[in-house]
């Protein structure tokens, strides 16, 4: 995966670090002094603090993010995070796995377990519970932004069709997985191509390896987080049969998601990750995973 230079990291986190101030959010204190850090831990809610556990929802489909390795272990970005704001905080944070990415956030706001993290892409329709039509489906979730990523398609090698954007993919057939941003998209993209007479032919999944398989078969082209799609190039058939069709698309954040009712545990999640951030863990964490691209200056709730 491609990593930005001093110069260009500097220049995203600039950027990002602008607009989430911008947005209003704010960054809370780190800290209590700076000889005597907040003892984090204590700042959890007391039924965390006496089980000593956080479960945490999420799908295994979506490497190099969160799936599970050889050893049928949760691995990947996020479960290492995890790890390490467990360790930070004193608590151990488990892993749950609710079966299809369309589940996750459903599985939250029912309450199988305490948090989600399943390279969920914090969105305004997502924070306020609303559809893509903006009817309300459910109370909205709050978000601890974390990762920044764009939309990635990935195609045969070679290009054949000649997809680069979202609006190349009118006449074709693209593959996606349910109930995430890109089958939003590619939802309202196909009411422009048909009105263009150009259809646009939609295949959804309930994973990436599902995806991967219509790519390999009758599917143009597929659409993914942009760390995705490129792990996916890199990975099958040992890089020799995708690649990236154009640029990532649409850069937006992934959050840790949590109910609105749990603003204490929200905000203590914050304030961990940026001293992961501010003590060089956050970064080591995406060096070990080869996403130094998507690093931000600062996790914040709720961002733009």
């Amino acid at each position: 995966m491609a990593q930005l230079d001093g110069r260009g990291r500097a220049a995203l986190a600039a950027v990002m670090g602008g607009v989430l101030l911008l947005s209003g959010c704010g960054v809370v204190g780190i800290g209590g002094d700076s000889h005597r850090p907040t003892d984090l831990r204590a700042l959890l809610p007391e039924r965390v603090r006496k089980s000593g556990v956080l479960t945490v929802g999420a799908s295994f489909t979506a490497a190099p993010v969160v799936y599970r390795n050889d050893r049928n272990e949760p691995d990947g970005l996020d479960p290492h995070l995890a790890q390490k704001l467990g360790s930070l905080l004193g608590i151990r944070l488990e892993f749950q796995d609710a079966g299809p990415f369309a589940n996750v956030l459903p599985g939250l706001l029912g309450r199988k377990y305490d948090i989600a993290m399943s390279g969920i892409t914090d969105t305004r329709e997502r924070e306020q519970g609303v559809d893509k039509d903006g009817k309300q489906v459910n109370e909205g979730v709050d978000f601890v932004d974390y990762f920044m990523a764009g939309i990635g398609i990935a195609v045969d090698k070679g290009n054949p069709q000649n997809i680069h954007e979202i609006d190349d993919l009118c006449g074709h057939t693209v593959t996606v997985k349910k109930g995430t941003t890109h089958a939003d998209l590619v939802s309202r993209q196909k009411t422009v191509c048909d009105h263009n007479g150009k259809p646009l032919t939609v295949m959804e999944t309930d994973s990436d390896n599902a995806a991967i398989e219509n790519l390999k078969g009758r599917a143009d082209a597929y659409m993914t987080d942009y760390p995705k799609a490129t792990y996916a190039v890199q990975t099958v058939d040992n890089g020799g049969t995708l690649q990236i069709g154009g640029p990532q698309l649409q850069p937006r954040p992934f959050g840790i998601a949590l109910r609105k009712d749990d603003e204490q545990l929200r905000d203590v999640l914050m304030r961990a990750m940026n001293r992961l951030i501010t003590d060089g863990t956050y970064d080591q964490v995406l060096a070990d995973h080869q996403l130094q691209v998507g690093a931000i200056q600062n996790a914040v709730t709720n961002g733009p």
